[in-house]
């Protein structure tokens, strides 16, 4: 374990929430958090060891929660015939629900999660606000557009159809709420309104193109729109993880930039940033996130917005952190699985993607409030 030296805090850098971690300190300085320098091929920085264990206690939620939900469903199974299935060992039937029927399930829930916290983070960051999320400003209502379209315009409905759909939907919106919002550099609040109000104009479009459907595929439609990982498959969730991990290796890569980008454009280009080029390629990747996510179960809201935040508030970081963002929303996305599955056991099943709306519309009404009485110093 190291602390900040001297260098560090005569150069400002204390801890993110401004108290003094170091109690009892001479003359109460501020030491900040423990610290720890990592070089690697693809990345070298400073990493926060607080930031280090609540994304470790997020993982290990997330993985502990998915172990309870490989016992729940129609043929319920304990901890330990779950434990002996994923070795290999117990019973070939019961090897056969967990390994080759959930397993699938739950790796969906982990990655989609982790997926949507990245893609949350990068856009939080690049905009610095905490409604900078790709749900909020358009870009998943971009990925719906192009789903629509592919089923009820040009009459496909296979798997690579509807990713494929998704994909170019979320990019093109991006693209363009890019370009409406740009004025010789993008603003982070400029580009939330106009992603807003072009989200509520896709969405006047799918509403559309759904009345004017044939009922059949409408429901399909509608059924797609909720939102589920419970019908993922290896077949369909293979190609994703190959998809998730180049997009992990490039939020790696592109970390760097993003926190320098945090600083401000003035503050980036003197550190030897090319701020068009980095900001529009941490533009795509955090686009792609969300399109492969909406792509392979549909579009699940909120993840994307609360992860990174929850994430933030519990490592008392200065900014958020793609690191306990990927972990907050694995672990999200499980919980949500683990009561769409109890909620069947006692009614029917539910698609997580509802489930997070119900409890991430209660997130943004207090997000809202509480940004509006930080902003016009009502906040106690």
């Amino acid at each position: 374990m190291t602390r900040t030296d001297s260098a560090d805090r005569a150069a400002g850098h204390t801890s993110a929430d401004g108290r003094s971690p170091g109690a009892g300190d001479a003359a109460g300085v501020d030491f900040g958090y423990a610290q720890r320098t990592v070089r690697t091929p693809l990345f070298s920085g400073r990493i926060g060891l607080r930031l280090v264990g609540v994304s470790a206690a997020a993982l290990a939620v997330a993985l502990g929660v998915s172990v309870l939900a490989l016992g729940l469903g129609d043929y319920r199974l304990g901890v330990d015939e779950v434990a002996r299935a994923l070795v290999g060992a117990g019973q070939r039937f019961q090897r056969t629900i967990v390994v080759e029927w959930r397993l699938p399930v739950i790796a969906a829930a982990l990655v989609f999660g982790a997926l949507l916290g990245i893609g949350g983070a990068i856009f939080q960051s690049l905009t610095r606000n905490p409604l900078g999320s790709p749900d909020v400003i358009g870009f998943d209502a971009g990925s719906y557009t192009g789903v629509v379209l592919t089923i009820l315009v040009f009459g496909a409905g296979g798997y690579w159809d509807i990713a494929a759909a998704a994909l170019t939907g979320g990019l093109l919106t991006a693209v363009a709420v890019y370009l409406l919002a740009y004025r010789g550099g993008v603003a982070g609040f400029r580009l939330i309104i106009v992603g807003i109000a072009v989200a509520a104009m896709l969405g006047s479009v799918n509403a559309y193109l759904i009345t004017r459907a044939d009922i059949d595929e409408a429901l399909s439609v509608g059924f797609w729109a909720a939102g589920s990982v419970a019908d993922v498959t290896w077949s369909s969730m293979l190609p994703s993880l190959a998809v998730a991990a180049v997009l992990v290796i490039a939020t790696v890569v592109g970390s760097p930039s993003l926190r320098r980008l945090e600083l401000g454009d003035d503050a980036a280009v003197t550190q030897g940033t090319r701020v068009g080029t980095a900001r529009l390629s941490l533009l795509l990747v955090g686009v792609a996130t969300t399109a492969l996510v909406t792509a392979a179960a549909g579009p699940i809201a909120f993840v994307a917005l609360v992860a990174p935040q929850i994430g933030r508030r519990l490592s008392r970081s200065a900014g958020v952190s793609t690191l306990s963002a990927a972990c907050t929303g694995a672990a999200l996305l499980a919980c949500a699985h683990l009561l769409s599955l109890l909620i069947a056991e006692v009614y029917r099943a539910v698609p997580v993607g509802l489930i997070t709306v119900c409890l991430g519309g209660i997130y943004l009404i207090w997000l809202l409030v509480h940004e509006a009485r930080r902003q016009y110093g009502t906040h106690p």
